[in-house]
């Protein structure tokens, strides 16, 4: 049970997300569907903890110098990242961000990117949502190709 709690929490992490959760979770034994479902819900949960953050905290932690400053920093940062790509392309833009399983580049930054842009809520979650499983597929494709290929040539050692 603990490694359904590790992979549902590191999918979860800003840091790690699906690309943290899932190869945990298939490491350890837990069924690729199994796996995919969970750290893709857990990984959505991204958009809403970023909209209620930004949406209620926001505004109160600005008043911080340190914090508007951080804020500041952080924005311009994934306007330099997103920027071209949301602007230009709109839903499919943060669709194909959030999709690419690379680092800083997953659901915590692309709903931090969609709010920044103020793409509407209903479209932003609809793009993160299609990114995430897309993603989701991505990793685990990755990971079971490679154990594959690594359990073959261990076999013939």
């Amino acid at each position: 049970m603990n490694d359904y709690f590790y992979s549902i929490i590191l999918s979860m992490l800003p840091i790690a997300e699906l690309r943290g959760g899932i190869p945990y979770a298939l490491y350890n034994g837990i069924h690729p569907v199994t796996a995919y479902l969970m750290c893709c819900a857990a990984n959505i949960l991204a958009f809403p903890i970023v909209y209620f953050f930004m949406g209620f905290f926001h505004d109160i932690f600005n008043k911080m110098s340190w914090y508007a400053k951080l804020f500041e920093k952080i924005v311009l940062r994934t306007r330099a990242k997103v920027g071209n790509n949301i602007e230009k392309w709109g839903f499919w833009g943060l669709m194909v961000f959030v999709m690419i399983p690379l680092p800083v580049t997953g659901a915590y930054t692309g709903s931090f990117a969609a709010w920044i842009f103020g793409i509407e809520k209903r479209k932003a979650f609809l793009a993160i949502v299609a990114g995430v499983l897309i993603a989701g597929l991505i990793v685990s494709a990755i990971f079971l190709s490679g154990e594959g290929i690594f359990s073959f040539l261990l076999k013939k050692v």
